[in-house]
């Protein structure tokens, strides 16, 4: 008989240390999904690209450049519903971002859009990166995505100046003079220094 009730007494503790358990997992659970919450909210209000071309050019440029338009068009569409939403998008953007160093128009395959490019994709590669972490730094996402506006803005307004400054007409022998300056640059200025060890000839 002792056996038995030392069985149910030990059965009855088992059972509340159970329930003592999955309350202390229900509540960690909700306090995890409260945190996730907050997160996707802060996200979700953050997510603002500026998807429009900013200039006449950057939309004549969206017209003809695939990978521009393209680019634009992926960053215009704002995910919904779950963080892994945004962490697609953000992959997908990451990946057309890459693509903008491909046939890039004569006109703009220049250093100066070539580096604002480059920034442009190390931004969003550094979002990509932080919204796939297991503790997403939502401050540094909604950050990230400032900056890439700022790179966007930059890059588009490069793009303008360029533009402009080729409507400027030449003056007359201006082509010429640019042309004989590149040569000019190609010829080493100075001679080779003279053998310290060889003897002077008087």
């Amino acid at each position: 008989m002792k056996y038995k009730i030392s069985l149910f007494l030990l059965f009855i503790f088992v059972l509340n240390s159970c329930q003592g358990e999955d309350e202390r997992r229900l509540a960690e659970y909700k306090k995890e999904a409260k945190k996730k919450e907050v997160i996707f909210n802060n996200i979700n209000k953050g997510w603002v690209f500026i998807d429009e071309p900013i200039n006449e050019v950057s939309e004549q440029n969206a017209a003809t450049w695939t990978e521009w338009r393209d680019f634009l068009k992926e960053i215009g569409e704002k995910p919904k519903k779950t963080i892994g939403a945004f962490q697609k998008k953000s992959a997908a953007i990451a990946k057309k971002a890459m693509l903008l160093n491909n046939n890039i128009p004569a006109q703009f395959n220049l250093p100066q859009i070539k580096s604002r490019i480059s920034i442009l994709i190390t931004k969003i590669k550094m979002m990509d990166l932080f919204i796939h972490l297991n503790q997403i730094p939502d401050e540094k996402v909604i950050f990230l995505v400032g900056e890439i506006n700022k790179e966007l803005v930059s890059l588009e307004r490069q793009m303008d100046k360029i533009v402009e400054k080729s409507k400027i007409p030449k003056e007359e022998g201006e082509a010429d003079f640019l042309k004989m300056l590149d040569t000019t640059r190609a010829i080493p200025n100075s001679a080779p220094p003279l053998d310290q060890n060889l003897p002077k000839v008087e």
